[in-house]
């Protein structure tokens, strides 16, 4: 059975207002070029050092960082795209990024990473806890190990929207190498208790303002996830919340819910959906009309009892909150994981359009 909260029945993308070029005077940076020097995006042939660039500091600019040794770089401001090269023994932060991230030919470095799109080339023993709305890719690297980003800091909710990013859009674990090795992988997931502040040094105080870092995923701005490899029950749950304004707070309310419980949340999205998407997902026209609102949010859970939590749970969000009809979720075990692996399929066909 699955059904709404309405009763047990038996039955991304974001949009973005465009703005008028006559109100539009102020853009980003990098659309008026004459006024930009690369120098001041650039960080290079930096040893022994740590360098921070605060919220402000970058706004929306090309960034580079290359041949660096022994360093500790962190970047805490939204980024159009950044080209990683030639570092070794390096701790990186890098924020909101509205393109691509590119690591090349880095070694012994370890990196957190939030961005559209991720691609490292010829990289080795590297640990990156990572953030990313579409498939991470590899090639010829070895031994890369990957986590979810789990951090927070003032302004950081703020670049994710400047970034055109969704906390809840990250496919940190779902990875394709282009060069497979034959007998073992080349890359892995870090520990599931890993721990960021043993792996990557913060800033001294003085170096940090106002920022208030949090790395503990409790206070994650970024939904701990434990990917699509880990599970710890046969059962799953998809929890669904449609778009009134308020399905994040809901959302993120159910997450913290669930954290008690000995369930585990294996992957988020939000997207849109479109009718005929709807219909193949949830097996009726009947969730059609409130589809065009605006992005659905999607959990998947997976624990012993996951869809009778699940359900109380959110029954309990929507009943406080008013929104019952606003949440869907999953009461029957035979179709939900065919539920499941179409809202994700599309979800990621949808993001790598974009």
């Amino acid at each position: 059975m699955m059904g709404c909260l309405c009763s047990k029945s038996k039955s991304g993308s974001f949009k973005i207002k465009s703005s008028d070029s006559k109100k539009k005077e102020k853009g980003y940076s990098w659309e008026n070029k004459e006024d930009v020097n690369p120098k001041d995006f650039t960080i290079e042939n930096v040893k022994d050092e740590t360098i921070v660039r605060l919220p402000g500091s970058v706004k929306g600019q090309q960034f580079i960082i290359q041949n660096c040794e022994n360093s500790n770089i962190y970047i805490y401001d939204y980024i159009n795209t950044i080209t990683v090269d030639d570092c070794n023994g390096c701790n990186i932060f890098i924020g909101p990024t509205k393109g691509s991230v590119f690591l090349r030919d880095c070694a012994e470095c370890r990196f957190l990473i939030v961005c559209q799109q991720f691609r490292s080339r010829d990289c080795k023993l590297v640990d990156i806890f990572l953030c990313c709305a579409t498939q991470p890719i590899i090639e010829s690297c070895s031994d890369i190990r990957f986590g979810c980003f789990c951090y927070n800091y003032s302004l950081l909710e703020d670049q994710f929207k400047n970034a055109h990013l969704s906390i809840f859009n990250n496919n940190w674990s779902n990875i394709h190498d282009f060069t497979p090795a034959e007998e073992d992988r080349n890359w892995s997931l870090l520990p599931k208790d890993a721990r960021i502040e043993d792996f990557f040094p913060l800033p001294a105080p003085e170096k940090l303002g106002d920022l208030q870092i949090m790395t503990d995923p409790q206070s994650s701005l970024v939904p701990q996830t434990h990917g699509c490899l880990q599970r710890i029950s046969m059962q799953y749950c998809l929890v669904v919340f449609f778009s009134d304004g308020h399905a994040q707070n809901r959302a993120l309310s159910l997450i913290k819910e669930l954290e008690q419980t000995d369930n585990i949340l294996l992957r988020t999205k939000e997207v849109l959906l479109e009718e005929q998407a709807a219909e193949r997902i949830f097996g009726t026209n009947a969730y059609n009309k409130i589809v065009k609102r605006g992005p659905v949010i999607a959990l998947e859970y997976n624990g012993k009892d996951c869809m009778n939590i699940c359900f109380e749970t959110a029954k309990n969000i929507a009943t406080a909150t008013g929104c019952t009809g606003l949440i869907y979720v999953s009461t029957c075990a035979k179709t939900a994981r065919k539920q499941i692996e179409s809202f994700f399929s599309h979800a990621d066909m949808q993001l790598s359009s974009q």
